[in-house]
């Protein structure tokens, strides 16, 4: 297999006359001019070693090999520092921003090509010792998304129950991912605060969301779920508008477990509208009031409008609090002019539990009433799951 090195360096001369040479050596080349285009061939191609030039206009190269590291998709490529500053200090501050060697310009050519033979000598080495593991091979996950009309619904509350019920049902492999950036809830109701992971995914390029990192920002809850968190901080809400980083994500995010589930918060902004039409399931939660009962009709004719037949959407009915206002389902479905697959019990108790242990109602307590219908909700899943 052909060894790709990308060289990065704002100098014309060097990328031409450098790529001609290791190319009459054999290997593949692909250049950048600059740094911010050196990060995302870098993200993008995955090369066997970079070469890297230190005096760029844009980012210099002390700042682009920390960027490199930063990501797990590029942190172990080699990186050799090919450069006119001489100074000692320029070469420690080359290697502890994380270069692996570092060459003077001018150098000679045997001398480069040595270099450079060695640093990707030493990478196959460590790959047949197991040092770099391989990626699992990709299976499609079944992904389903959940959300409402408006907020305050207990769209979160049964995301986390149905990802709860599939892991104990089925003993699956579940990833529950929070994507409602500046509004998280999950984390705390966890005890798993102040989680950055989805606000570093949506902060940076497209091409930076990658597999690796996305590994590095789930988070692994006691009760064996695999979660994405959204941050609680309010300013992360404008992180909404990065709709291609959220595509990105959804279709990283396939690869990583047998089920999905993705808590779309309220409403259709952009990156919903976007992934909705990837998902399996759909289910919208609602509540027995006149007022949200219109709003999801409203919901739902926007939806259709995505491509998405009415017939392919689950609708849950969720009674959060014991009141004469909330009407019986019946009448909710008729009100609606659509289905309603499953209603869910007021709880408060089972609830209070949950906060205090800091897991799901579902791993709470399984034989209570409203358990045990999340659990019948996703043991309905898992058979259109198998049937697929």
């Amino acid at each position: 297999m052909v060894e790709r090195i990308l060289i990065i360096d704002d100098d014309v001369d060097t990328l031409r006359l450098v790529g001609l040479m290791l190319q009459r050596q054999g290997y593949q080349i692909s250049a950048a001019s600059n740094g911010s285009q050196g990060l995302a061939k870098a993200f993008e191609e995955r090369p066997d070693l970079i070469l890297l030039d230190v005096m760029m206009p844009d980012m210099d190269g002390y700042e682009v090999t920390r960027r490199l590291r930063k990501n797990p998709a590029t942190a172990g490529i080699p990186i050799l520092m090919f450069t006119a500053k001489t100074q000692l200090d320029d070469k420690v501050t080359g290697f502890e921003s994380g270069a692996d060697d570092y060459l003077t310009k001018p150098t000679h050519p045997t001398e480069l090509q040595a270099h450079v033979k060695a640093l990707l000598a030493r990478t196959t080495q460590k790959r047949k010792t197991g040092e770099f593991k391989s990626e699992l091979q990709e299976h499609p996950a079944y992904v389903i998304g959940v959300l409402s009309a408006r907020s305050g619904l207990g769209v979160t509350t049964l995301a986390s129950n149905l990802a709860a019920s599939f892991l104990a049902r089925d003993q699956s492999d579940v990833l529950l991912a929070e994507l409602t950036p500046g509004q998280g809830t999950l984390g705390l109701d966890l005890g798993l605060p102040n989680q950055k992971g989805l606000t570093e995914i949506l902060q940076g390029t497209v091409v930076e969301v990658t597999r690796e990192k996305i590994q590095s920002s789930i988070v692994h809850h006691s009760s064996g779920l695999k979660l994405l968190l959204s941050s609680e901080n309010p300013r992360d809400v404008n992180l909404v508008s990065n709709v291609q980083n959220f595509e990105a994500l959804a279709a990283r995010l396939a690869s990583l477990a047998r089920f999905v589930i993705l808590d779309l918060g309220a409403g259709l902004p952009g990156f919903v509208q976007k992934l909705l039409p990837i998902c399996h399931e759909r289910i919208i939660v609602l509540e027995g009031m006149p007022s949200t009962i219109q709003h999801t009709k409203f919901l739902l004719d926007e939806i259709s409008t995505l491509g998405i037949d009415h017939r392919n959407i689950t609708v849950v009915l969720n009674n959060r609090q014991r009141s004469e206002a909330q009407m019986p389902w019946a009448q909710v479905q008729e009100k609606l002019g659509h289905s309603i697959a499953a209603t869910i019990t007021p709880a408060p108790e089972l609830f209070l539990q949950a906060a205090r242990l800091q897991t799901p109602a579902v791993m709470a307590q399984p034989t209570n009433m409203t358990s045990q219908q999340f659990l019948k909700i996703a043991e309905s899943i898992i058979e259109r799951e198998k049937a697929r």
